[in-house]
């Protein structure tokens, strides 16, 4: 069993407020879930308004395929908003 996560940051400079940043980042969340059937959840930054930084988790049988699907995520969550990616970090264990 290969188990690969990844926090990735994101700058949202048209966010005003935290209640707008929350509808961002739960909008981002839940449609990650449901396309990829992965744990996604906002993990540090949280009263930051103009920040989104949001970890996820995917489980392989192979690490190569954990290692495609992190990367597939990330993709798809660059596409999904409109904020800016601006770091992301991963690893499979």
């Amino acid at each position: 069993m290969f188990v690969g996560i990844c926090e990735a940051t994101f700058r949202a400079e048209w966010v005003s407020s935290l209640k707008e940043k929350r509808m961002v980042v739960k909008s981002l969340v839940e449609k990650t879930r449901h396309k990829f059937n992965a744990s996604v959840a906002e993990v540090d930054r949280q009263e930051e308004h103009k920040m989104l930084v949001v970890g996820f988790a995917y489980v392989s049988n192979e690490k190569s395929h954990a290692e495609r699907m992190l990367q597939h995520i990330l993709n798809f969550m660059e596409k999904s908003t409109e904020a800016e990616l601006i770091s992301a970090e991963y690893e499979v264990y």
